[in-house]
């Protein structure tokens, strides 16, 4: 018969919604039924955006910058409604049912995606080589496909790596050290994804047919949802124990409003809060008080017994999970730009390389789109460097579980960003000057200049995203309230929507700024007569600015501290995340 001390000690429980044992549930063995769906995911996302711009270039005939900034938008849309899928997983459904029901949205999208592209009618025709535009009902068909596919997304995208994450019990050491790769190896599994879109079904769409490019990874989606349901009796689940844990943020805030007249107590120990073996008794970890944005420590003053007043003040851990908030909102705020760089790989660094010279022998041409799997490629080489070399070797001379800090982890991905967007600044200059030298002016005369000029920018962006994607997942993860890691995990997954919105504003800006009279525009249709390098110098200039912002702030940045049981000692103790305390001026 099991005991007590045969259960996690995290709280998770099984799919019966009974105490989880650690032996036949949770770590690998269950995220081995994760990945699948991750890699086929990803795999059907980037098979999708990585040629999206070709495909309403070249089948439903829109311009240039139209293409860019449909496609950001959608980009931006799927990357931004993980904000409801999270809400809704932290205060109703949970992650395991958020992510099932929003699985199945998201496999209809990408049917309907399939249908819309393979059906004739549902193309424009063509005559002659000239091509009608697309119909009102041909384009409607399609955007509702993808924006299907983008609502689905939005409840997958934010619970399906934190639920991963929940297989492993923090208060098991050994469960502990495996849960600090688990985001390096998930990653891993999801730039396989990414590899196998931009390499074979760019590929295939663009020779054997849009059609059969989209209809592998939709078949790859439906067995991979066969393989996840399968694990099921081993799955772990966190126990919700805050109804809405959202809305004690914006209670803080109220609270700390109605008190802003009265006294702070010397003391932090004065405010109100759970005794500590109340918290753990509860389920809950105890977040320390921290003495950044004292003013919302005054929802955590104790209530007047001579007002006679019956208000309930907030705990210091609801008050520390707000200020969290707060804080990650300002590293969330830093990460933008770079996201903006990002969503230069499927869009304008795509239309830059059809404009080049991509034969690769007599018989074979390199679609520009696949130029995108050397980002996946020098992640997936990246990622095993990183994890057993570079971690050890950093942390044997700074003493840090993970090597260097999360936030150390963001400046140098951020930093080798800034070197790939200057290298494909250069590389424009050069196009341009070949432009000039051999008199080309026609929007589909090919640039005598190989398409293997780009692939540094590709590259570098590739091991900046080893640094700055895992490491901002990671981080809105671990820095998250506790009942809000679904939702905290969104400062990622928002950001780079935010980032592709804010490439789409900038693209249409620059275009109606640079565009107007006679003048020609940075980014006009013909690419082979704009000033694309002008706009990569812009995005190099707002990079370097951002990045001494991103330092100011993560010098100001302090970390959770919260308590953490010892079992066998059946005591409550402070543990300080010990991988967030060190150079960047960072503070515990």
């Amino acid at each position: 018969m099991e005991t007590k001390d045969d259960y996690t000690q995290d709280g998770t429980v099984d799919f019966r919604g009974k105490p989880a044992v650690p032996s036949k549930t949770g770590k690998w063995k269950a995220c081995a039924f994760l990945v699948g769906y991750e890699a086929f995911e990803r795999m059907a996302f980037y098979g999708v955006a990585s040629n999206l711009v070709n495909y309403l270039t070249t089948q439903l005939h829109e311009d240039t910058v139209s293409s860019v900034r449909n496609v950001n938008t959608w980009s931006g849309s799927v990357w931004i409604t993980p904000i409801l899928g999270a809400y809704i997983a932290d205060s109703h459904l949970g992650r395991f049912w958020t992510f099932t029901l929003s699985s199945l949205i998201y496999v209809l999208g990408m049917t309907l995606l399939t249908i819309a592209v393979s059906l004739k009618s549902l193309k424009p025709t063509c005559t002659n080589g000239v091509c009608n535009k697309a119909s009102t009902s041909q384009v409607a068909f399609f955007y509702i496909a993808l924006y299907t596919m983008a609502i689905g997304a939005g409840g997958t995208k934010p619970n399906i790596s934190t639920f991963g994450a929940d297989q492993f019990d923090d208060f098991n050491p050994r469960e502990k050290e495996l849960k600090a790769s688990f985001f390096n190896w998930w990653m891993f599994t999801s730039f396989l994804g990414a590899l196998i879109a931009t390499l074979g079904l760019v590929y295939i769409q663009e020779n054997l047919g849009w059609g059969l490019g989209y209809g592998i990874p939709t078949a790859g989606l439906l067995l991979s949802l066969v393989i996840f349901y399968i694990g099921t009796p081993i799955y772990r689940h966190k126990v919700r124990t805050t109804k809405s844990p959202a809305r004690d943020i914006i209670r803080v805030l109220i609270a700390a409003i109605k008190n802003r007249k009265l006294q702070l107590p010397s003391n932090p120990s004065d405010l109100h809060e759970y005794e500590m073996e109340g918290n753990v008794g509860r389920g809950k970890r105890q977040v320390y008080h921290t003495p950044t944005l004292r003013f919302l420590d005054k929802a955590a003053i104790k209530k007047d017994p001579t007002t006679g007043s019956s208000r309930v003040p907030m705990t210091v851990n609801q008050v520390e999970g707000a200020k969290l908030i707060f804080g990650m909102l300002l590293i969330w705020l830093v990460t933008l730009i770079p996201s903006t760089i990002w969503a230069q790989i499927n869009t304008l660094f795509v239309k830059q390389g059809t404009t080049l010279d991509r034969n690769l022998g007599p018989d074979f041409k390199i679609p520009a789109a696949s130029l995108g799997s050397f980002v996946t490629l020098s992640m997936l080489l990246s990622v095993p460097m990183y994890d057993r070399l570079f971690v050890p070797f950093m942390r044997q001379r700074t003493g840090h579980p993970r090597g260097i800090t999360l936030l150390q982890r963001l400046g140098i991905g951020f930093s080798i960003q800034i070197i790939a967007i200057a290298i494909a600044y250069a590389v424009e200059v050069r196009r341009i000057h070949v432009i000039k030298a051999n008199h080309i002016l026609g929007p589909k005369d090919i640039v005598p200049m190989s398409i293997f000029w780009l692939l540094p920018q590709y590259v570098l962006i590739g091991i900046a995203d080893v640094f700055n994607a895992i490491g901002l997942l990671e981080f809105f993860y671990d820095q998250s309230p506790e009942d809000m890691q679904s939702l905290g995990t969104t400062f990622f997954t928002s950001g780079i929507g935010v980032g592709n919105f804010l490439n789409s504003f900038l693209v249409t800006i620059t275009d109606k700024i640079t565009g107007r009279g006679y003048r020609k525009s940075w980014i006009a249709d013909n690419l082979n007569d704009s000033h694309l390098d002008y706009y990569y110098g812009f995005l190099l200039i707002m990079s370097s600015v951002n990045l001494l912002v991103f330092l100011w702030v993560s010098s100001r940045y302090i970390y959770k501290k919260e308590s953490t049981r010892v079992k066998e000692a059946l005591c409550v103790q402070m543990e300080v995340n010990p991988t967030l305390d060190a150079s960047l001026g960072l503070q515990v």
